[in-house]
Parts: structure tokens; C-alpha cells; sequence
């Protein structure tokens, strides 16, 4: 019997079923947030490695689903600012949980989080999610406000030559 007309016979049928999982894992994730390699990866807006699991931010969204990954929320609510999608349904925006100290794998939904104010953050943003509200927290309306109106951190502007120069 000719192979070619018949397909693939049961010891390719087996290996193929075998590595379907393999196969499986090498596609990209198109939904949720994913771990972060701490210390490895950087913020997508200010280039800094992001090694503080506490503070960490991801956002997925846009034509092509990407996962983008933040050292600071505020470095993240700036971002998605500047998404021509960024009020679109299906736009995902993940926060560690600050509570849960330096394990870095509680994810919350960035919108439904609540945020402790006036804590040190990585970009000098000054705001940590939670879980629960507290009488120290704001939601995330109020918080994104703030951190656009205070704008970029100095720690997020490239150098100014003219820095310190008088004129």
C-alpha cells in the first residue's frame, strides 16, 4: 500500500499526538497576565529592569494582543494613555498585588484593584494595588488621575542637557 495516499500511519499518528502539547506550548498567550522574569525584563516606557514584584504591571491589548510589561503603574496607566485601543473591550491591565510581599504571582485586574497611596514605588509614582479597600486607598478612576495630572517621574524623562544651566 502507498504511504502517500493512505496518511500518516500509526507510529506517526503517535508521535504527532505526543508532541502536541509540546507544539501547544510554544504558542503565544493571547489572554491574562504572565509571569515576569524579575530582574531580567525591562518596562516597556522607561527601559528599567523590573526586579520589584510588588509594583509590577502588564497590559495586553491591540490588534496583535501583546503583552506589555511595566515596573510601576503609573509607567502602565501612561503607556495604555497613548494606545489609539486603549478604550477598547477586550484591553487587559494586570497589577501585582501589593499585599502579597516579594512572591510577585498575585495578579489583579489593574481596574478593579484599589491603590495605598503615598508608598515608594519604582518610578516614584507613589501607589501600590490591593485587593480590598481600605481607609488608605483610592480606586483605580481616582489613582489614574493622579498619576496623569502628576505626569512622567523624573526618573522616566531622558536627561536634559540644559539641566541646571542658567539662562
Amino acid at each position: 500500500m502507498c504511504r502517500r495516499c493512505h496518511g500518516p500511519n500509526r507510529r506517526q499518528m503517535i508521535a504527532l499526538l505526543a508532541a502536541a502539547p509540546l507544539l501547544a506550548a510554544c504558542k503565544p498567550q493571547t489572554e491574562g497576565p504572565e509571569p515576569i522574569r524579575w530582574g531580567r525584563e525591562t518596562c516597556e516606557i522607561c527601559g528599567m529592569i523590573i526586579s520589584e514584584p510588588n509594583f509590577a504591571a502588564e497590559v495586553r491589548g491591540g490588534p496583535d494582543r501583546r503583552l506589555v510589561k511595566f515596573d510601576d503603574i503609573g509607567d502602565a496607566v501612561h503607556w495604555l494613555e497613548e494606545q489609539g485601543w486603549k478604550d477598547a473591550a477586550d484591553v487587559e491591565f494586570w497589577v501585582m498585588d501589593y499585599d502579597s510581599g516579594m512572591k510577585g504571582d498575585a495578579w489583579l485586574d489593574a481596574r478593579k484593584a484599589y491603590y495605598r497611596a503615598g508608598v515608594v514605588s519604582p518610578m516614584d509614582y507613589g501607589f501600590a494595588a490591593v485587593a480590598y479597600p481600605a481607609s488608605d486607598t483610592i480606586d483605580f478612576a481616582a489613582m489614574r488621575v493622579a498619576v496623569l495630572a502628576r505626569g512622567l517621574t523624573w526618573r522616566c524623562h531622558p536627561g536634559d542637557e540644559t539641566e541646571g544651566q542658567q539662562g
